[in-house]
């Protein structure tokens, strides 16, 4: 992907002004938000070298194997704590993918924690996958069916 391409994390940015600086390890990022769109951005760009160093040692696995996991599609922050000035802070998201054909949704609260001057990715709650009639998790207020669901 070229820095001059949208930014995966749906920022409407180039990733060279949104996330690249921080996946380049250029400038940290600033809040617990940025960090949750920079990592989703080096999912979809196989980043696992990021992922692994922007993942709190306290959890972090032992081994992040690249290429595997579904083609990741959009990201929809719902709400996000954690300020340059905080020190923990959580983000709710919906990350759409595709996976052996098929599509889904993953929805999302994770942990963060800022140490040293830098946030870490701490930990995660998934959230149950809504029916097809249930409301969006996006917060658009469509029916789940008519919106993240045909993503």
């Amino acid at each position: 992907m070229s820095l001059t391409q949208d930014c995966p994390c749906g920022s409407g940015g180039a990733l060279a002004h949104c996330c690249g600086p921080i996946l380049g390890g250029e400038a940290p990022a600033p809040t617990a938000e940025a960090l949750m769109r920079s990592r989703y951005s080096a999912f979809v760009l196989d980043n696992t070298a990021y992922l692994r160093e922007s993942w709190h040692p306290s959890t972090r696995p032992a081994a992040l194997a690249p290429g595997e996991g579904p083609n990741w599609r959009g990201l929809t922050i719902i709400a996000a704590t954690g300020a340059a000035e905080d020190d923990t802070g959580e983000v709710e998201f919906v990350a759409r993918f595709e996976e052996n054909g098929r599509k889904g949704v993953l929805h999302e609260t994770s942990r963060f924690v800022r140490e040293g001057g830098r946030w870490y990715y701490l930990s995660g709650e998934i959230h149950p996958a809504p029916g097809r009639n249930a409301p969006c998790p996006c917060g658009s207020g469509g029916k789940f069916k008519r919106c993240c669901g045909m993503n």
